[in-house]
């Protein structure tokens, strides 16, 4: 048997560290937690993701009564980007998370979901999208993408070994 290792490095910065367009994004995707429709959670969370060509789309979550027809933030960002500038690869991706009056004080990360939304995009691409999760106690920064929040994954190139 053999032990295998998989690290991740993630940044943890303060709002007031980060450049400008990064503080851009943060904010956008705070913004966007305000429009979430969460009646049931009350967990609102709003993602902003730029694009290549400089463009930012929001999304947030959309609750239903039915619970397996809401959308995550994430998603609806990622999608909403792939409807509108299909051929445009995101470069980042800010995700933040507003609940009983408040942000979060920790950073909130990616369900399992919109994680294998952001592994086939990043495939479809063929580059990372720089993931920056906000939180009041800091933010953490992930530059090499999804990766490190899934090392072990199921991609495009799984598909390859049944061909």
């Amino acid at each position: 048997m053999k032990e295998i290792e998989l690290k991740s490095t993630i940044l943890l910065a303060q709002f007031h560290e980060l450049d400008e367009q990064d503080k851009k994004l943060v904010e956008q995707a705070k913004e966007a937690t305000h429009r979430a429709y969460a009646p049931y959670s009350n967990f609102h969370v709003g993602a902003a993701l730029r694009l290549k060509n400089g463009n930012i789309i929001t999304g947030n979550n959309q609750e239903n009564a039915a619970y397996t027809n809401g959308i995550c933030a994430e998603r609806n960002a990622i999608f909403t980007a792939s409807n509108l500038y299909p051929e445009q690869p995101v470069v980042s991706l800010a995700i933040a998370a507003f609940c009983d009056g408040e942000y979060t004080i920790s950073p909130v990360s990616p369900c399992g979901a919109c994680r294998q939304v952001l592994i086939e995009t990043e495939a479809r691409f063929g580059q990372p999208i720089r993931i920056l999760l906000y939180g009041k106690s800091g933010i953490y920064i992930i530059p090499q993408g999804i990766n490190a929040l899934m090392p072990l994954q199921f991609n495009p190139n799984a598909l390859k070994d049944f061909e």
